[in-house]
C-alpha cells in the first residue's frame, strides 16, 4: 500500500431536529393544550485513534463524514431522534487541523478514546416548552440549530522514541534492517527510502524502544530540493535523534563533515525545537575504512563538527558497535521517561 500521510476531509455534524406545533385532540378532553414534541440532537463526529493503520490511504477516495440529523419533533410529547455519531478511524500520531487557519482540533495519540472534532446542532423546541400561565395555547416552536462543519487537514506524524537522521545513503535503512525485524529496501544509490519505515528494537522482555527511518535529506531540502523536508514531521514526536554519518570521504577529505553540516542546517530551518532534541553522532560503515585509520578519520570528523556529545562506531551492515549502542540508548529513554 502507497505511503499516505497528509490528507484533507471535510466534516459537518448533524442539524438539530425542529420542534413542532401540535395540539392534544381526543375524545372527551375538549382544550387539551399544546403536546408538540422537542426534535432530536444532530449527530456529532469524533476522531478515534487506531493500532490497525499506519498511513492515512483510506481518505484518498473518502473525504466527506457527514452525521445524522436529528429528526423531527411529534404530537403528543413525542421527542424526535437523534442523529447518528460519526467515528472516524485515525492511525496514531495524526493530527487533525482547520484547513483555514491552522488551528489544531485533535492530536490522535491513544487508540479508544473518542475526540469530539465537530458538535452536532441543538434540538429545537416544541410548542409544549412556551407553555405558561398566561399562554396557555403557544403557536410557536423553535428549529434545531446547524451542526458544526469545518474543511480539516489530516496529518500523520509517526510515533517513535528514536529518529534516524542522515544523506541519502548513509547506512539508516541496513541500521534499521540490523537492530529490528523492520525490512525497508537497501541499494547502492540515493533515495532508496522513499518513506517512514518503523523498527521495534527488542533487548530483553519488557525492554523496547521503537526507532523511526525517514528519507535521506540533502542540501537545499528545506526548498524541496530532493524529496525535500515533508518527512521531518515524523522526527518531531521523537525522543532522541541518532545522526548516521558515512565516514568514507569519498573524493573530498572533509566530505562527512560537511554533509554532516549541511544536514544541521536544513534541520534548524525547518523546526528549532526538532533541532534542538537531543543528538548522538553515530559513525558508520568502518568496516570499509583500515583498522589502522578508523581512529585518525573518526577523531578528525569529531573535531571538524565542534562535537562534544556522545559518539559511536559502528559497521550496521556488519553488525559491529549495534549491540553496545542499542543499549546506551535504551537506558538513556528509561532515564529520560519525560523526554
Amino acid at each position: 500500500m502507497k505511503f499516505v500521510d497528509e490528507a484533507q476531509i471535510f466534516v459537518k455534524a448533524g442539524d438539530g431536529g425542529n420542534g413542532i406545533v401540535s395540539f392534544r385532540r381526543e375524545k372527551y378532553i375538549p382544550m387539551g393544550g399544546p403536546d408538540g414534541g422537542d426534535g432530536g440532537d444532530g449527530g456529532s463526529v469524533y476522531v478515534v485513534g487506531s493500532n490497525n493503520l499506519n498511513t492515512l490511504a483510506d481518505f484518498r477516495h473518502t473525504r466527506r463524514f457527514v452525521a445524522g440529523r436529528g429528526g423531527n419533533g411529534q404530537g403528543s410529547n413525542r421527542t424526535g431522534a437523534r442523529g447518528e455519531d460519526i467515528y472516524i478511524e485515525l492511525p496514531l500520531g495524526t493530527v487533525v487541523t482547520t484547513l483555514e487557519g491552522g488551528e489544531t482540533v485533535a492530536d490522535v495519540d491513544r487508540c479508544d478514546e473518542p475526540m469530539l472534532i465537530a458538535r452536532g446542532g441543538f434540538h429545537g423546541l416544541g410548542n409544549t416548552r412556551y407553555k405558561s400561565s398566561t399562554n396557555r395555547a403557544p403557536r410557536q416552536c423553535s428549529p434545531g440549530s446547524a451542526g458544526e462543519q469545518f474543511d480539516l487537514r489530516l496529518e500523520l506524524k509517526v510515533i517513535a522514541d528514536v529518529g534516524l537522521l542522515g544523506m541519502p545513503n548513509a547506512g539508516k535503512s541496513t541500521f534499521i534492517r540490523a537492530v529490528s525485524a523492520a525490512r525497508p529496501k537497501v541499494a547502492d544509490y540515493p533515495f532508496t527510502t522513499l518513506h517512514p519505515n518503523l523498527g521495534v528494537v527488542s533487548l530483553a522482555r519488557h525492554r523496547s524502544f521503537v526507532v523511526a527511518d525517514i528519507p535521506g535529506l540533502i542540501e537545499g531540502a528545506a526548498d524541496g530540493v530532493g524529496l525535500g523536508i515533508r518527512f521531518l514531521r515524523h522526527l518531531q514526536r521523537t525522543r532522541l535523534l541518532l545522526h548516521i554519518i558515512d565516514v568514507l570521504p569519498g573524493e573530498a577529505a572533509d566530505a562527512p563533515v560537511d554533509s554532516a553540516r549541511k544536514i544541521l542546517r536544513e534541520l534548524e530551518r525547518y523546526d528549532a525545537a526538532l533541532y534542538a532534541k537531543p543528538r548522538w553522532l553515530v559513525l558508520n560503515k568502518l568496516d570499509l575504512v583500515a583498522d589502522a585509520e578508523r581512529d585518525a578519520l573518526c577523531e578528525a570528523i569529531v573535531a571538524g563538527l565542534d562535537w562534544d556529545g556522545p559518539v559511536y562506531r559502528i559497521s550496521a551492515i556488519s553488525g559491529d558497535g549495534i549491540d553496545g549502542l542499542c543499549e546506551d540508548v535504551m537506558s538513556m529513554l528509561e532515564a529520560n521517561e519525560d523526554l
